[in-house]
């Protein structure tokens, strides 16, 4: 790399022009020279030469840790799954769903229970008891209020985080929460712009204290599993792997066999039966898979 390179992190790409933020805050927007052999996409690090008024010529993009798409975005670190109190009472199952993609992906996820001024439903009440002694982390939030958004912030230092979660928990008002209202702002100049729901959209970055980023479009909207196998699902569960190592079989799925350390924690109320039926439907979700291409 030569004196007048840098290094940064793709924040956006509009009309052609990629705006690239380096470590030390800078943002400069930059064209590439000809062409790439990848697509440049928010999130991919860049080696770019620095032009004056705050220009720049991208030359080449960094190896990727991860690339999700719908929406694309690359070399995700975090993943905020976003679940209500109540007024939506919370989904368990798309919850389970959203923590495997997550580990499949290696990407940290914290759950945030948003709403918390509510009273919470059930499934709530589970899921802020259960989820911690897991191995997972879990924030009780009000985006309304603006209860735990430091502690949010604290943890995005370093990373690169996208949201996910249903519609209706708040996620959008999370993301305005978090930094001083830029979704609101980009939305409302596309408007004045008459930049349509037809319009091509790309994902933008918003930095967080400049600090860490976090994605402007909710991730994981594409929910299918990968091809995996079955015996690979429970590596994905924290709260299996003490006690598979009780079972009888080497490679059990805690399925139909017996001496199960698993199944056992299941029959004494150590591991609640929701989560144990969210892991059946996901591993019979799998082994039809593995039936299609034997």
């Amino acid at each position: 790399m030569t004196d007048n390179q840098s290094v940064g992190l793709v924040l956006k790409n509009y009309s052609g022009f990629y705006y690239v933020q380096t470590r030390d805050g800078r943002i400069y927007e930059c064209k590439t020279r000809g062409k790439l052999k990848q697509q440049v996409v928010s999130g991919d690090w860049v080696t770019f030469t620095r032009l004056d008024n705050g220009r720049g010529i991208l030359e080449n993009i960094h190896p990727r840790a991860n690339l999700l798409y719908r929406p694309k975005i690359a070399n995700v670190t975090m993943v905020l799954i976003v679940m209500a109190v109540d007024k939506p009472a919370p989904s368990l199952s798309l919850l389970d769903r959203l923590l495997l993609l997550a580990g499949i992906q290696k990407i940290i996820p914290c759950i945030l229970l948003n709403k918390c001024d509510l009273k919470p439903d059930e499934k709530a009440i589970w899921l802020q008891e259960y989820y911690p002694q897991a191995g997972y982390k879990v924030l009780r939030i009000s985006a309304k209020h603006r209860k735990n958004l430091e502690a949010i912030r604290q943890l995005l230092q370093g990373q690169i985080a996208v949201l996910a979660g249903p519609s209706g928990v708040g996620k959008s008002s999370l993301i305005n929460s978090l930094t001083d209202n830029q979704l609101l702002k980009t939305q409302e100049v596309s408007s004045k712009i008459g930049r349509g729901k037809h319009t091509t959209r790309h994902v933008e970055l918003f930095s967080i204290d400049d600090k860490g980023w976090i994605a402007d479009t909710p991730g994981f909207s594409v929910l299918d599993l990968p091809d995996m196998k079955s015996t690979q699902l429970s590596d994905y569960y924290p709260d299996f792997t003490e006690l598979g190592q009780e079972c009888k079989f080497r490679n059990c799925l805690h399925h139909r066999e017996k001496e199960c350390g698993v199944k056992a924690a299941v029959d004494s109320g150590k591991i609640p039966e929701f989560r144990y039926h969210n892991y059946l439907r996901l591993l019979e979700e799998i082994m039809e898979k593995e039936k299609c291409y034997r």
